[in-house]
């Protein structure tokens, strides 16, 4: 057995990442002889948790834990996703759906979207969704899982995710977390010791005088980054220049309108707001450039557009976009908003926890800090915040507005070099390149681009050993397919219903 083993591992801040960290690594490595792993967090310090939409990954993690899925979507008043509805982005009075799966069916070759573009090039209209049964069942309310028992069937691709109530998803991982020995202390950190030669962080301090020491720190103290930041001195990669939003509203109300297994995302004057249906209430939210518009016209169109009653004032978070230039530095890690922050246009905060938490435990460090491995974690976090990073200022710059300044600077910016050679390439032939395993797949691209109306000049020249009649009645019939299969399937709120969920609003007290 090794000798050099980490055998102290603290967790400062709690929350979701937080508590999925204490969740993940006490599950791949809390049977480790000797290992102790605890978690700081003070009441007095609030958490963000507004981030209550996933997408599909969060079903690894969940499975990794050995959640069993109708427990956990009851305990965390979750709904089910299909993907994300975009409202007003291409232009006023256009919507599109961000699927989860795929759209149609590949043929002689080449990916479905080149048949659909060349069917375009016929006359045929039929906008790309209908080619999705995530975007169609999505839109219809109806849900159900993926069966691979049935190959032929669209519903053997279909992804989900899940929209859920992030303080009781940190509450669940809590209880996980306990029973599998992670030790929970009630304190604030007032100072931060490090060692004299090595510079690492020994221990933290709490505001009644305890020490808490550790050999491995995981900074999930928020956007203030207590320990990677203020202790390790790590440095911010600033991108305001190319996502300009800089502050947020979130505000909670009674539920009103639908129930659909979709978060929706409006396009507003100045950002965008978004819409995450739960059993018992709505979560909603403004994000938005200070620079275009002020605290309080924000919070007026926030309020003007809600579904139902609010059950709380809104609540101001202002931020950053970019990350850390180093996530790892000596023995702290940060995970979380310590490590970076991405607006959740694609819901990818809570994705970036899990994610990070999989790259740690692959490079699992003995107490002598390999730097090889540290590099390797760090150019790893990098590249997929650059990844997400162009996938959102794709949905900036693609984009037909010019009703507003904010939407004229978003228009007009000039993207990073990745992302301007994505849009490149689609507009010349139509492809779509995913790069070094990113998050985010040719589905992914090709359903924003498309869905904004970026027209491609031509099509893979493989299409053409479809004739052209062909070519229109086998896209006619994939979509009657899509449809059939849509509505065959379970109303969404019937499936929570099903598994237990109880549905019943929450109501503001008078």
């Amino acid at each position: 057995m090794r000798a050099d083993r980490i055998r102290r591992v603290v967790i400062v801040g709690g929350g979701t990442a937080g508590w999925m960290a204490a969740a993940g690594i006490s599950r791949v490595a809390g049977e480790l002889p000797g290992l102790e792993i605890e978690l700081i967090e003070s009441e007095e310090i609030g958490t963000v948790g507004v981030g209550e939409a996933t997408i599909p990954q969060i079903t690894l993690f969940n499975a990794m834990l050995g959640f069993d899925e109708a427990e956990f979507v009851r305990e965390t008043h979750a709904t089910y996703k299909l993907g994300i509805e975009f409202v007003d982005w291409t232009r006023l009075g256009h919507r599109y759906v961000h699927p989860f799966g795929f759209y149609g069916v590949d043929m002689m070759g080449v990916q479905f979207h080149h048949h659909w573009l060349k069917a375009r090039s016929l006359g045929d209209a039929t906008p790309l969704d209908a080619y999705s049964l995530s975007a169609v069942a999505g839109m219809a309310g109806k849900f159900a899982h993926p069966r691979p028992d049935q190959p032929n069937s669209p519903l053997s691709k279909i992804g989900y995710a899940f929209q859920f109530d992030a303080a009781l998803y940190a509450r669940y991982l809590r209880k996980l977390a306990e029973r599998w020995g992670v030790r929970r202390t009630e304190g604030r950190i007032v100072d931060v010791e490090k060692h004299g030669e090595s510079g690492h962080v020994s221990a933290v301090v709490l505001s009644d005088g305890r020490r808490i020491e550790g050999e491995l720190f995981v900074d999930c103290s928020g956007f203030r980054g207590l320990l990677i930041d203020g202790a390790m001195g790590s440095g911010f990669e600033d991108w305001s220049d190319w996502l300009p939003c800089d502050r947020a509203l979130a505000v909670p109300c009674e539920n009103g309108g639908d129930r659909l297994p979709l978060t929706r995302a409006t396009a507003r004057p100045a950002g965008w707001q978004w819409r995450i249906p739960l059993q018992h209430r709505i979560g909603n939210g403004y994000v938005y450039s200070s620079a275009h518009v002020s605290d309080d016209e924000a919070a007026a169109t926030l309020l003007a557009n809600l579904d139902g009653v609010p059950l709380a004032e809104p609540r101001q978070l202002r931020f950053r976009a970019g990350h850390r230039q180093r996530a790892w530095v000596g023995n702290v890690v940060a995970l979380g908003l310590a490590g970076g922050f991405l607006e959740p246009l694609e819901s990818t905060s809570i994705h970036l926890v899990q994610s990070g938490i999989a790259r740690l435990m692959t490079l699992f460090p003995a107490r002598g800090f390999d730097q090889m491995e540290i590099d390797r974690f760090n150019a790893e976090t990098v590249q997929e915040y650059v990844d997400i990073r162009d996938f959102l200022i794709l949905h900036y710059k693609a984009t037909e507005r010019d009703d507003t300044p904010f939407w004229n600077t978003c228009r007009t910016l000039t993207p990073p070099e990745g992302l301007a050679y994505k849009l490149d390439m689609f507009r010349k032939s139509g492809r779509i390149f995913r790069e070094h395993e990113e998050l985010f797949t040719e589905t992914s691209w090709l359903s924003v681009m498309a869905g904004q109306g970026i027209e491609p000049a031509s099509y893979h020249p493989i299409a053409d050993l479809l004739s052209d009649r062909e070519t229109l009645e086998r896209v006619a019939h994939i979509r009657e397919v899509v449809g059939e299969t849509a509505r065959a399937m379970p109303e969404h709120e019937g499936f929570l219903r099903r598994l237990g969920c109880d549905l019943t609003p929450l109501r503001r007290a008078s």
